[in-house]
């Protein structure tokens, strides 16, 4: 891609807006040369560490250019944050997500379009919504920010399928330059970004991974010590704010429960909590000085908190990029901060389990490739149905699907809701009377089309593109220019995604063996990233410079203050015996799959029963309910499997 023209800025001196809009003396390492290309028309790559100033690098430029800087993101907090924190030095900046009421969604997108709004935050898969694609038709987009880039790594820990399609969604709106943005980027990933973004080598810029004011510590525990363990550090350490990590929402609501029964007042945070409680907690934490939160993953992305003291992951993270990120939210006023992790081996067993549920049979691949075999050359399916159909679940069929896009097998087009409702908040006149000759006319006949309801009414697009002799999208842009005037209210449902093939799939089980093999390669990959963790914290080197090493950067010199540099370690990770299928569980298999054939018709399937590991299937059939789902949880589920398979 060449590199766009140079912008006629309104203000193109960075470093005065540096210190008039946005109060700073000098920028971070990176930001500057990150502006500047920017400026310049280029499309760039920021690889900062957690913490290290990324959300400046669109911000600042996004105030010379004349046109939008839309800023994708999949953490729904952190566009919040951004927001409100913009607003109060006087910058306009909206987001869009599923939470907006209608009116508020017409004045964002009312300040964008009459350019009172330059900054505008939206998720990955708002670009898949054919609402949105018609409101954004005429913008001029002058920066596309991708925040968590490495989301488009295939081979990444945090694969997003989206992600993938976010390159040709900026051609198509003609973004004029292009920023990915990451703190947790290997350099194969960097590799992958530059690839999908056009960003040359010279613009990939990556600053300084290592900080030395991070004291890293690991331990490893009998399971019965684990908690004792995070008492005795609490209470034996100088009080300061404290993240506690754990895996599951159980686990934190339990953590939180035990600790504050000890006096230690710690309040649980995970995804289960109501959107309010949520906002209720972490705010109160920002403003703490001795705060703790026990949480899972949910918490931390995007956060501003300077003061954070301790990291303690109670259970360890799925991967060394998971770790870095959040470790990264310790010590950002560049004070000491302590992360210790705590492992048991029992951890290890829960970690691969997750990993394996994932994991399609071959099977279920193969049905998933009949059906969608059995679609016209052009067509609409529903994720949820097709996950439902071939019990797999929703991530891993759109992870799949978006294998045969790559594979040159399908290509994706604009997907579309089925089900429009409207309510008019004016008069059909009143509509129509801001309209003029053939305008006016498609609008008259298109509100002829509405069928009336008790308050709401229907209309049948796919029968209005036939009635009007038209296209779906002037009808959709017609819906949304009048939903944004305020003349009527837009409910959607039944979203569907579009697709074509590009070449018919001729011998569909040698296809459904490639996307198996693949995905079990994709599982392999997963538990590596654990071996890499499990490594790491048995500190047989220092891990300052394990951790910058996996990050690409080489350190000469240890650094003198992590469990292996003070010779805590090393730690021999335990050894478990190996557990065999009871008599109990096999005969147990045995009913279940006389009574749910369909459902448990293979040994991996009968395994993730066994593990507790849910499908669709098992979900809709209420598997999940039987008193023999999830007996051997504590097995290692490949365990399970090997012997489900030997028979």
């Amino acid at each position: 891609m060449e590199p766009a023209p140079a912008p006629s800025p309104l203000d193109s001196d960075p470093r005065s807006l540096l210190n008039t809009r946005f109060g700073l003396e000098s920028f971070r390492a990176g930001q500057q040369q990150v502006i500047e290309r920017l400026l310049a028309g280029r499309n760039v790559a920021a690889v900062f560490p957690t913490g290290g100033g990324k959300s400046l690098c669109y911000q600042l430029p996004s105030l010379c250019f004349s046109g939008t800087t839309v800023v994708v993101s999949p953490l729904i907090a952190l566009m919040k944050d951004q927001c409100d924190a913009l607003r109060d030095r006087g910058i306009p900046a909206v987001r869009l997500d599923s939470a907006m009421t209608p009116r508020q969604y017409r004045q964002a997108m009312h300040g964008v379009r009459n350019g009172d709004t330059k900054l505008m935050y939206v998720a990955p898969e708002r670009f898949f919504n054919e609402r949105f694609i018609a409101s954004l038709g005429s913008l001029k987009i002058s920066l596309f920010a991708i925040d968590e880039a490495h989301c488009i790594s295939q081979w990444g820990h945090n694969f997003r399928p989206d992600y993938l399609k976010l390159g040709s969604v900026a051609k198509r709106f003609s973004a004029e330059r292009i920023l990915a943005l990451t703190a947790t980027a290997t350099p194969s990933v960097l590799k992958d970004i530059q690839a999908a973004f056009s960003i040359s080598d010279d613009d990939a810029i990556r600053t300084r991974f290592y900080r030395s004011n991070l004291h890293l510590r690991s331990v490893i525990l009998d399971q019965q010590d684990q908690y004792a363990h995070l008492l005795d550090r609490i209470r034996s350490r100088r009080a300061g704010c404290t993240l506690i990590y754990v895996s599951t929402q159980a686990t934190a609501e339990e953590i939180a429960e035990r600790l504050t029964d000890d006096g230690i007042k710690a309040t649980a945070y995970h995804a289960g909590l109501d959107t309010d409680t949520r906002v209720s907690i972490q705010n109160e934490f920002i403003a703490s000085q001795k705060g703790i939160i026990v949480a899972t993953i949910a918490f931390g992305m995007g956060i501003d908190k300077s003061n954070i003291r301790y990291v303690y992951h109670f259970n360890p993270p799925k991967s060394l990029e998971a770790y870095a990120q959040e470790i990264g939210r310790a010590g950002r006023d560049g004070k000491i901060a302590i992360c210790e992790m705590m492992v048991v081996p029992e951890d290890r067993v829960v970690l691969d389990n997750f990993t394996y549920g994932d994991t399609p049979s071959r099977q279920n691949v193969l049905r998933m490739i009949e059906i969608l075999s059995g679609h016209a050359d052009e067509f609409h399916l529903s994720h949820y149905r097709i996950s439902s159909e071939s019990d797999i679940r929703l991530l891993v069929v759109r992870t799949l699907l978006t294998y045969l896009e790559l594979e040159g097998y399908l290509e994706a087009t604009s997907p579309r809701y089925d089900h429009y409702k409207l309510q008019p908040q004016v008069t059909s006149q009143t509509i129509l009377d801001h309209f003029q000759g053939e305008r006016r006319a498609f609008v008259s006949s298109l509100l002829s089309l509405l069928t009336k309801g008790r308050t709401w009414f229907t209309l049948n697009v796919t029968l209005a593109t036939k009635r009007l002799a038209t296209d779906r999208e002037r009808i959709i842009k017609t819906i949304e220019y009048m939903n944004e005037q305020g003349w009527l209210v837009v409910k959607v449902s039944d979203l569907t995604h579009g697709y074509r093939w590009l070449r018919r799939v001729d011998d569909p089980a040698a296809l459904a063996d490639q996307l198996t093999t693949r995905m079990l390669e994709r599982e392999k990959s997963d538990i590596q990233r654990l071996d890499q963790v499990f490594l790491l914290a048995e500190a047989r080197d220092c891990q300052a410079a394990t951790l910058s090493k996996h990050f690409g950067e080489k350190r000469t010199r240890a650094c003198k203050h992590c469990s292996a540099c003070l010779d805590e370690g090393p730690f021999d990770m335990p050894i478990t015996a190996p557990r065999t299928l009871g008599r109990s569980a096999r005969i147990a298999v045995q009913d279940m799959v006389a009574k749910y054939p369909d459902a448990l018709a293979t040994p991996r399937d009968q395994a993730r029963f066994l593990c507790g590991l849910s499908s669709p299937v098992m979900m809709r059939s209420r598997l999940t309910r039987e008193p023999h789902y999830g007996v051997c949880r504590d097995m290692p589920f490949a365990d399970v499997l090997r012997e489900l398979e030997g028979g």
